[in-house]
């Protein structure tokens, strides 16, 4: 069974879509990072252009922080005052992206653009994962335990204008997250991913922030960028599909609740070696369907003049019609969908221990 989508005007098939989504949705929560860099790729190979492929997924993204972030409020373990000043930067590196994106764009480009950045930036993950995931495994077998230094300075971090972090008990320059959020702004908005895997040890390493408040400050930070993102998207372009985005956000948030378990239960390094080994992968399988797949690709994108039922014309016409209304319809259709699973989620966590669990006597 397939389905047409009425803004990317390609066929897709929808239980694969669902479980995809799932797939990289418990990646993510099992290793605590974002989907976006393979469920991107993913609808690229499924048929979607790339460009859309970026703003849905961007979308998709929104919903899961806002649940991931939604569970880390009730948990109190998010900097919000830290998480701000990454945000200011974010979104001066959004517009950036954005302004990039639209000059690819322009002159017909923006595909081979982001097909190469995930090529590159796959290879480069996964390299440096299965390096360090390798690395722990042999150590884990020599039981050799290695001393880290406790203070690494580097030069961001000898910045002017300093500022208290009471949250996360540090005295940074406001530059240093501002900075890291340029970054990550640029490039969620270029290839529609959340950025954690450059926010995540940005946090850890450089503003030495608490490990317990890095999780949820880095959601809170993506639904801010991931907002912009898919605003400009829809607006300028008119590349969200609301059916499409339906289907990645449903998959992702069980995925990512699915993982987010197992993450409790296993130890994640062995695993660590097989999500880089398929990073490098997808970055191979991006580079043959960039360079050698043209024809399959061509074929594929003439198939459009399809009649749209109700609700597809719909649509259509909406993000047509109203395209300021529709970018933002489509980012609380993403806000309220994430608030509701994590409170869902919550709910039966409750539950679970009320009747579930027998108390210890």
């Amino acid at each position: 069974m397939e389905v047409f989508l009425p803004i990317a005007e390609v066929f897709i098939n929808p239980v694969e879509i669902l479980l995809l989504s799932a797939i990289v949705g418990v990646l993510s929560g099992l290793f605590g990072v974002g989907g976006g860099f393979l469920m991107t790729p993913f609808l690229i190979f499924m048929g979607v252009p790339p460009a859309y492929a970026v703003a849905n997924e961007a979308n998709n993204i929104l919903a899961t922080s806002v649940s991931g972030s939604t569970t880390h409020y009730l948990k109190n373990t998010l900097d919000y005052k830290m998480g701000f000043m990454i945000v200011i930067g974010g979104s001066i590196g959004t517009a950036l992206g954005i302004y990039t994106f639209t000059y690819f764009k322009d002159i017909g480009k923006i595909d081979t653009v982001i097909s190469l950045a995930y090529m590159y930036i796959l290879a480069i993950i996964g390299t440096l994962m299965l390096v360090e995931s390798l690395g722990e495994i042999d150590k884990a077998k020599k039981n050799v335990v290695e001393r880290k230094k406790l203070h690494v300075h580097y030069w961001i971090h000898g910045l002017p204008f300093r500022m208290r972090f009471p949250k996360s008990k540090l005295y940074e320059s406001i530059f240093t997250p501002i900075v890291i959020g340029l970054l990550v702004g640029f490039i969620a908005a270029i290839m529609g991913i959340g950025g954690a895997f450059i926010l995540v040890p940005a946090m850890i390493y450089l503003i030495k922030m608490p490990t317990k408040l890095v999780p949820g400050t880095s959601l809170f930070v993506t639904i801010f960028v991931s907002v912009i993102v898919t605003f400009l998207h829809s607006f300028n372009y008119g590349s969200i599909d609301l059916m499409l985005v339906v289907l990645l956000v449903v998959g992702s948030i069980v995925g990512v609740q699915v993982g987010q378990k197992l993450g409790e239960q296993i130890d994640s390094s062995g695993l660590k070696a097989l999500l880089a080994i398929l990073l490098l992968i997808v970055g191979i399988a991006i580079a043959y369907d960039t360079f050698f797949a043209e024809e399959i690709k061509n074929e594929t994108m003439k198939m459009t003049n399809q009649d749209l039922n109700f609700f597809s014309s719909f649509i259509k016409d909406f993000s047509k019609d109203m395209p300021f209304f529709y970018g933002l319809f489509s980012i609380l259709f993403a806000v309220i969908l994430g608030i509701g699973a994590a409170f869902i989620r919550r709910f039966l966590s409750i539950m679970r221990k009320k009747y579930l669990i027998k108390p210890t006597k």
